[in-house]
């Protein structure tokens, strides 16, 4: 007869004896390790820490992430894609390439000023943690970059801008928008992330060659 091992039994028994199917178990840890990231950072972090905040187990825990690690690459992953998927929600409702640029910089601050952990995560807690990680952040980076710059290009094609270079001006914003972000998180300034946006709407605008009141903030 085949004897299973201590650790794989009791990644059984945990399955079984809180009833949660595998899908609700993973979401369950990844919600327990934003706030426990978000809140001790990753160094101080530990995997028994999220287990016991998830109200898993260990066995749980090592059945979908083989390592501390793995469950932060993970948490970044979706993390980042929530946020681009709310961007893209408000993009949807704008005509015309510039105003969704606008949409998506106002609905950016927007969502991160609401979800402070959220934004202390990608912003500060995944900085400088070794290579995986540098591979990771220049990742989502680039798939932020990537979204303003096809609407860069859109606004060339309309003529709302003059020709620029769209992939350097999409970084160069992303740039500008993490540091605002950045010293929101370190010194609470502004109390109200929003309230950076006018002066940092106008600075991105005339860096591409857009007149500042060439379109609205989007409500």
């Amino acid at each position: 007869m085949v004897r299973l091992s201590r650790t794989a039994a009791k990644r059984g028994e945990g399955a079984a004896r809180d009833g949660r199917t595998r899908p609700e178990t993973r979401e369950r840890l990844l919600e327990a390790a934003t706030e426990v990231f978000a809140e001790k950072g990753y160094y101080a972090a530990a995997v028994d820490d999220i287990v016991q905040v998830s109200r898993t187990s260990k066995g749980s825990f090592y059945n979908f992430f083989p390592s501390k690690q793995e469950i932060f690459l993970a948490l970044v992953d979706r993390l980042a894609d929530r946020l681009v998927s709310r961007i893209e929600q408000e993009i949807a409702a704008q005509t015309g390439a510039l105003r969704k640029v606008d949409a998506a910089l106002k609905a950016a601050l927007d969502d991160l000023s609401k979800h402070r952990r959220i934004a202390r995560i990608l912003f500060i807690e995944a900085v400088g943690l070794g290579h995986a990680f540098n591979e990771k952040l220049f990742e989502i980076h680039s798939k932020f970059a990537g979204l303003i710059e096809r609407y860069l290009k859109k606004a060339v094609e309309e003529g709302d801008i003059p020709a620029v270079d769209t992939q350097l001006a999409a970084f160069a914003w992303f740039g500008a928008i993490n540091e605002v972000v950045v010293r929101w998180l370190y010194t609470g300034e502004p109390a109200d992330l929003q309230d950076a946006l006018p002066a940092l709407r106008s600075l991105l605008l005339r860096s591409i060659g857009a007149h500042v009141d060439q379109e609205e903030t989007p409500s």
